[in-house]
């Protein structure tokens, strides 16, 4: 299945929480549906991208990295590169980069659907961003990558307001979703 087959079906099944994530959910298939490159960085309208919210292994905090350009505290995240086989393992494999945490562990999502103005194309252009959450194995330590100013945990409660609403929103549905596990084991 190619990546634009993947993004469409995830989209398509995913059933949307709210009643803005499901107009964008609709937008976004759209999107994909009118671009055949909807799942790259060339894409000049915008292009879909993958955001892992990375929790600790119990779930009591979040591993945030201040993102260069952006100038706030984000989850990990980015672009889906052509040898990425799904917008999960996409997903996966940016959280692991920017982390520098090996053994994450994906829940099953996506979680959320946001949309954001960024700067691949001046003056701008959108991350259709598809978002998941994943679970640190006990005893990590993360590793600040060239793409971070810095990487940091904080308590899911006391994300820094230097950050934004969808982080926020991310963090929680990912804590609800891994202590939902929790309870059915």
């Amino acid at each position: 299945m190619s990546l634009r087959a993947d993004a469409r079906s995830v989209l398509a099944g995913w059933t949307a929480p709210t009643a803005e994530e499901e107009l964008l959910r609709g937008e976004f298939l759209e999107h994909v549906d009118a671009h055949e490159d909807a799942m790259w960085r060339e894409c000049v309208p915008g292009h879909l991208t993958a955001t892992t919210a990375v929790l600790s292994h119990d779930g009591e905090r979040v591993l945030l990295t201040l993102h260069p350009k952006a100038g706030m505290w984000l989850p990990m995240g980015g672009h889906i590169e052509r040898d990425d086989v799904s917008i999960e393992a996409a997903a996966l494999r940016e959280a692991t980069e920017e982390s520098g945490i090996p053994g994450l562990r994906l829940l099953p999502g996506p979680l959320a659907l946001d949309r954001h103005r960024v700067w691949c194309h001046p003056p701008h252009s959108h991350h259709l961003d598809v978002e998941y959450g994943a679970v640190a194995p006990v005893d990590v330590e993360a590793v600040i990558s060239d793409e971070s100013l810095d990487l940091r945990w904080f308590p899911v409660e006391e994300i820094p307001e230097l950050s934004d609403e969808a982080t926020r929103r991310l963090t929680r549905r990912a804590r609800e979703i891994m202590r939902a596990e929790e309870h059915a084991r």
